[in-house]
């Protein structure tokens, strides 16, 4: 739902890849460093996302997840990433008070934080081998590091829901060294976000929310359960997190704002 754009003919050189995993696409936008560090880097980075879908994938039944939801794996047993994401997964679900669940109708599935922690934690490996800017897109959901060249910030268009082909708005990550853009609606793939209370699909009258934040994977949590809640609910809990602003859009065209976002389009 949305896309990095730099702007810049003095930008450092640009690495772009695209890899399909995990039933989605993510786009790699890697500006500087050293090349072969950075392509090394970037072999490790989907090598870790097509790691992450062997473990997490809950359409495998020999993945990890898929075995420890049937108690034939304990967590114990378990790559160390899963019990980081189900502690991760626990953290969202205390902040939004059950609105952000790491269950479905009363079985495991961490599904709605794991895309965004591993588009987050690649986008960290590359910054690590000493780039100057990070842009990666998985699914739509954005993690945004360093800069695409000096005095040049990132900046990320939101797809509007209601109008097929154009922005509901851009958003500027200058001044900033990390920021993540995360949108859950029902534009691409449906009803497809549960309410946890009743494990049937969210009645809101939301067609999508979108969450900017320093970390992806907050982002993303943030941005399920407030969809989740309906907009006037949704809107007064996302103004109570600390560095979150978020875009809410109605099915009746309204959109809604935290206070802060102003300071973040551009």
């Amino acid at each position: 739902m949305a896309d990095a754009v730099a702007e810049s003919a003095q930008a450092p050189a640009a690495v772009r890849r695209t890899e399909e995993t995990m039933g989605t696409v993510f786009s790699f936008d890697v500006r500087g460093g050293e090349p072969a560090a950075v392509h090394a880097a970037l072999e490790e980075a989907v090598a870790g996302l097509r790691r992450v879908d062997e473990v997490f994938s809950t359409y495998r039944d020999d993945s990890q997840i898929s075995r420890l939801a049937r108690g034939d794996l304990t967590v114990e047993e378990c790559d160390r990433e899963v019990a980081e994401v189900l502690e991760l997964a626990a953290e969202a679900e205390r902040v939004s008070d059950g609105w952000f669940s790491p269950r479905y109708r009363g079985r495991l599935d961490p599904t709605g934080i794991v895309k965004g922690w591993a588009t987050e934690r690649a986008a960290r490996r590359l910054a690590e081998a000493g780039t100057v800017g990070v842009s990666l897109n998985g699914g739509g959901d954005v993690q945004l590091l360093g800069s695409p060249g000096a005095g040049r910030p990132w900046r990320v268009g939101v797809a509007d829901p209601l109008r097929p082909g154009g922005l509901a708005a851009v958003v500027s990550a200058a001044g900033v060294d990390e920021l993540a853009v995360a949108t859950s609606g029902t534009a691409e793939r449906g009803d497809h976000i549960v309410d946890p209370r009743t494990g049937r699909s969210a009645v809101t009258d939301l067609v999508s929310v979108t969450v900017v934040a320093p970390r992806l994977v907050w982002a993303d949590c943030w941005a399920t359960a407030a969809f989740a809640m309906g907009s006037r609910e949704g809107l007064a809990w996302l103004e109570t997190l600390p560095d979150v602003e978020a875009l809410l859009i109605t099915a009746g065209d309204e959109v809604r704002c935290t206070g802060g976002l102003a300071d973040r389009l551009g």
